[in-house]
């Protein structure tokens, strides 16, 4: 089962970001990548900087399985649930990405504007895209049990829940004003019903047109 999770981890890495980048590009001009923003003394700075780490430890996690340097002995029921569940965290993954369309990006460029996107996935949740990762990463941890596999998971929260509350709502509701804070306030966070907000809409400058980052 180390060798499948291996090989599903590296076939959405090419498929979500290798091959949705490319897209992107043809489609926009733009990878979709803007990197990591702020500094060190940034809580979104860390959000980006675990992102990275949960990246590598989720690929490391299988390929030391694979070795044999880490034991990962799961229970075939446990390791077939994990192999579903990471399917459908991926397949989430890529329709959620495939909704956002041209919207969609890695990381936050402040000067930039594109569309709010609340149709589809995004009226059931404000950020099924984290969601549906951070359910392929449980997955994952289901088929390869191991430290590694679980500190990527640990590692992948951490960077979304910093992400999106110190980056991305800031600056949503920053670009969309009032359309924003009552999407917020009717969606919820990850999931759906929980983690709606009601922001102060008058401190939010309305946009001369609307913008979201991916």
């Amino acid at each position: 089962m180390s060798t499948v999770a291996l090989v599903l981890y590296v076939v959405a890495l090419v498929v979500l970001f290798g091959v949705r980048s490319w897209v992107q590009h043809l489609r926009t001009g733009s990878t979709g990548f803007k990197g990591i923003s702020g500094t060190p003394a940034d809580a979104g700075w860390w959000g980006g900087v675990l992102f990275v780490v949960a990246i590598v430890l989720g690929l490391a996690g299988p390929v030391l399985a694979v070795t044999g340097a880490v034991p990962a002995d799961p229970h075939p029921i446990v390791a077939g649930a994990g192999l579903l569940v990471a399917l459908a965290g991926f397949a989430a993954t890529l329709a959620g990405q495939t909704g956002m369309g041209a919207s969609w990006r890695i990381g936050v460029d402040r000067a930039e504007r594109t569309d709010l996107v609340t149709t589809g996935v995004f009226a059931v949740a404000r950020n099924p895209i984290f969601t549906a990762m951070a359910l392929a990463q449980l997955g994952l941890v289901l088929m390869v049990p191991t430290w590694v596999s679980a500190a990527a998971l640990v590692a992948l929260v951490a960077a979304v829940e910093l992400q999106v509350r110190t980056i991305e709502e800031p600056y949503l509701l920053h670009h969309h004003g009032a359309r924003y804070a009552d999407y917020a306030a009717q969606t919820g966070r990850f999931v759906p019903g929980v983690g709606r907000i009601r922001l102060v809409r008058h401190q939010a400058r309305r946009p001369d047109r609307d913008a979201r980052p991916g």
